[in-house]
């Protein structure tokens, strides 16, 4: 089994609920509360592990798949080809009876090329994407009070498909927690600030129980899926997940380039 030394942020401890925004503040404002701590974990290279982790188990799990999509900057074509492609693929994985695609992100550690695209950078922070307030919620916003109440009543998850756009990563290679060794004392909801709306995710604290991974050198026909929220508590609910840098990451590699695709998986019976 191979591993390596990584440095991982976690959020401290705090009195106040710690506040992200994700634009510019205003003056005087800081745009994330909270002290950042540093702790060095060992991050196991889960193709050595000797198992085969799963959504509902560990809350992530490795799968091949082949994308249509020339190019993954072009936000029309992501939309037209991508959007049904990650439809299809986490409806057969989980079985759900029908999966909503509603956001993507894509990702460059290059600054120059995040000028040039108008992309983010990779998040080198501790964090999972939704909370036991923002998953109910976040249904509610994207369907519709009517609709969500009846979705609502049965399970749902929301699930981050995660895939290198170049290949194979070298640098800021993305570390995932395997949720049995998380409890719900680890996380700290932080609210997420939009310009239209408030979000709220879960910031991590440490624990020296967490048992984290990454897979070397993923390829552009390779996808991770984190589970971010499962509404049934008797199952993996959360993945915490964070950039990270490899200390083996030879000079000069290649900045990561990466696409994630934010989706809903439902379990409720079509309407009628």
């Amino acid at each position: 089994m191979e591993q390596v030394q990584g440095i991982l942020n976690y959020l401290d401890d705090m009195s106040e609920k710690p506040v992200n925004y994700t634009f510019e503040p205003p003056p005087g404002t800081p745009a994330r509360t909270g002290r950042t701590v540093k702790h060095e974990v060992t991050i196991i290279d889960g193709r050595t592990a000797g198992f085969q982790p799963s959504l509902d188990v560990e809350g992530f799990m490795l799968t091949g798949h082949r994308s249509a999509v020339g190019n993954f900057y072009d936000e029309n074509e992501v939309k037209r080809v991508y959007y049904p492609e990650m439809e299809r693929l986490v409806r057969e994985i989980l079985g759900a009876t029908r999966v909503l695609v509603f956001d993507h992100n894509v990702r460059n550690g290059s600054k120059e090329a995040r000028a040039k695209y108008g992309v983010r950078e990779p998040v080198r922070f501790a964090h999972n994407d939704y909370t036991l307030k923002s998953g109910p919620q976040r249904v509610r916003e994207l369907c519709g009070d009517a609709e969500a109440e009846r979705l609502l009543r049965h399970r749902y998850v929301f699930i981050n498909v995660w895939r290198p756009i170049r290949g194979p990563v070298e640098q800021s290679a993305l570390a995932v927690c395997d949720a049995r060794s998380m409890t719900q004392s680890d996380f700290i909801a932080t609210d997420l600030v939009y310009r239209d709306r408030v979000g709220e995710v879960y910031s991590v604290r440490y624990s020296p129980r967490h048992r984290w991974y990454y897979f070397s050198r993923m390829r552009p026909d390779e996808v991770l899926l984190l589970k971010c929220f499962d509404s049934d508590p008797n199952r993996a609910r959360y993945t915490a997940h964070s950039a990270f840098e490899d200390p083996a990451t030879p000079p000069g590699a290649a900045p990561r380039e990466s696409i994630e695709a934010r989706t809903i998986a439902f379990f409720a019976p079509a309407a009628s």
